[in-house]
């Protein structure tokens, strides 16, 4: 923690857990401090307009109004850093997470699609490929509406509410809703992404710390909505594969995923279908 960040966790937030939420931890760093320092100020200038202008002081109102040109100077100065903040770091740093999206072939892939209220997680499996989904096939037995009759997805794997990743890898998430708008919220990866019904929207981040971390739902999304959260598992590589081995067993496919070192499912193509949620 350095020595202006412990303004943050006075604000709550958790500790940062991706490569890129330091840039993202400083902006709000110096947004708390920028709006600390004008409470201060304001609250300050509001106690000396109360003292210097008192009823006993000043028995008749003046109508000629301020005749000095600090609080022009002042609302300037605000106006200006403000400015900086929103063209200098705010926008470029939104647009790098929206424009520099990492290449397919060295990240995680994983179609996230939200519910009320529960996140359906939809991995491509041993062979990188993601199978057809289809709204029409939606049911309490199958979330996300897998097509079995599509052979890519014999090896998919659909989980609830809990995704592993593993650690120093890019993570692509494509987000999309069954219903509702919701919102894929990672405080401590210091992302969030909408998921709207109708639209595949991507997100990426990396993670650097192993370690379990919240999944929550950003946007008011219905009465349950304060229910609506999952788990961000960030395992070493070997937790991962083992992760990967048990899930495949689970589903009663006894594919093996690739062998040790490669991190499935890594370089799964986006596919001309990849959902209607």
């Amino acid at each position: 923690m350095t020595s202006l960040a412990f303004i943050n966790e006075l604000m709550g937030m958790p500790g940062n857990a991706s490569a890129h939420g330091y840039q993202i931890d400083h902006i709000i760093e110096f947004c708390h401090w920028f709006m600390g320092a004008l409470f201060v100020g304001w609250s300050a200038f509001f106690i000396f307009v109360l003292w210097r202008f008192r009823k006993s002081r000043n028995p008749v109102a003046s109508h000629e109004g301020v005749t000095s040109g600090i609080s022009t100077h002042l609302e300037f100065a605000v106006v200006l850093i403000e400015a900086v903040l929103l063209i200098g770091f705010a926008i470029p740093l939104w647009a790098k997470r929206v424009n520099a999206f990492p290449d397919n072939k060295d990240a995680i892939l994983v179609h996230a699609i939200g519910q009320q209220f529960n996140w359906n997680f939809h991995l491509p499996g041993p062979d990188g490929v993601f199978g057809r989904r289809d709204a029409a096939l939606v049911s309490n037995s199958n979330p996300i509406g897998l097509d079995p009759s599509d052979p890519a997805s014999k090896d998919d794997l659909v989980v609830m509410g809990e995704l592993h990743v593993p650690v120093d890898h890019n993570v692509i998430i494509e987000l999309a809703s069954k219903d509702v708008i919701h919102n894929f919220c990672l405080p401590s990866m210091r992302i969030a992404q909408d998921a709207i019904p109708g639209l595949i929207i991507p997100m990426w981040f990396k993670p650097i710390k192993t370690g379990t971390f919240e999944v929550v739902c950003g946007q008011l999304c219905g009465l349950g909505h304060y229910g609506m959260k999952g788990t961000l598992v960030v395992d070493t590589p070997d937790e991962y594969q083992a992760w990967l081995k048990e899930r495949i067993e689970l589903s009663g496919n006894q594919s093996a995923p690739p062998a040790p070192g490669a991190v499935p499912p890594a370089g799964a193509p986006k596919t001309a279908n990849p959902g209607g949620g």
